[in-house]
């Protein structure tokens, strides 16, 4: 829930990047004491934190560029849906044995993204294919972060890696649109945004704790039926009942992925 609000506070927002920009930087202020309350980093926690801010960044620049273009209801079931997907390709790669839930699970998340795109009509290919790539970033940080977080604690780790993002973030929105765009973007619900995005990712850590990668990223998609309502109610996106489907569709095959 707290992850499909904050993707829907920004996605409403008239500059996107403009506007994670500015909440990265708040969420790191303010969790700044949080982190340094509990602060413990091992040494061989570094190379993890430096993989998952490039991750991050990659991330944060593509999912501005979806929401500038596409809707949430697109964008976020399609991105968060293929995740769990890559990251059980990646568990399979590294030795991990597949289940027959999980292959029927992966046959339902693709037939869920499927219905999402559409199929009829005019296709946004852009917003499926940056969708598409924003998945692969998620997979790629949950299954470092997984490693990385074994060597620090939750909010140190989570510090570390979103301080140079936020740096890089306000950096690139400065060089391009001045600080202006910064300032009128600084507004509640971007602030709100803000703090729910860094609460939900110190969540999804924590939960990395205690499962496996696989599961905890298909547990968390739960989220998108979540974008998808909050896109039909907050962002007054036309959402078909065949996206309403497709969504159920993605939940539900990472819900048999989990339970694999």
């Amino acid at each position: 829930m707290l992850h499909a609000t904050w993707n829907a506070l920004l996605a409403r927002e008239r500059d996107v990047r403009a506007a994670t920009s500015v909440a990265l930087a708040v969420a790191v202020v303010l969790f700044l004491p949080v982190a340094a309350a509990t602060w413990e980093v091992e040494r061989a926690a570094v190379p993890w934190i430096v993989a998952s801010a490039v991750l991050e960044l990659v991330y944060f620049l593509l999912l501005t560029a979806a929401y500038q273009r596409s809707d949430l209801s697109l964008v976020y079931p399609i991105a968060r849906g293929s995740a769990p997907i890559l990251v059980l390709v990646g568990a399979a790669l590294a030795g991990a044995t597949l289940g027959g839930w999980q292959a029927a699970g992966v046959v339902l998340v693709g037939a869920g993204v499927m219905l999402v795109r559409g199929v009829r009509g005019a296709v946004d290919r852009h917003g499926v294919l940056l969708s598409l790539a924003i998945g692969c970033t998620i997979a790629g940080y949950t299954l470092v972060d997984k490693e990385g977080i074994e060597h620090a604690s939750t909010f140190a780790y989570l510090e570390l890696v979103l301080v140079p993002v936020a740096f890089a973030a306000i950096a690139v929105q400065f060089a391009t649109d001045g600080r202006r765009s910064m300032r009128d973007a600084l507004n509640w619900p971007v602030i709100f945004a803000g703090a729910l995005s860094f609460l939900a990712y110190a969540l999804a850590l924590a939960a990395l704790e205690l499962a496996p990668a696989a599961t905890v990223a298909a547990v968390r998609e739960t989220s998108i039926l979540f974008a998808v309502a909050l896109g039909a109610i907050l962002l007054r996106e036309r959402v078909s009942v065949t996206r309403v489907a497709g969504a159920t569709f993605t939940v539900t095959g990472v819900a048999l992925v989990a339970l694999g």
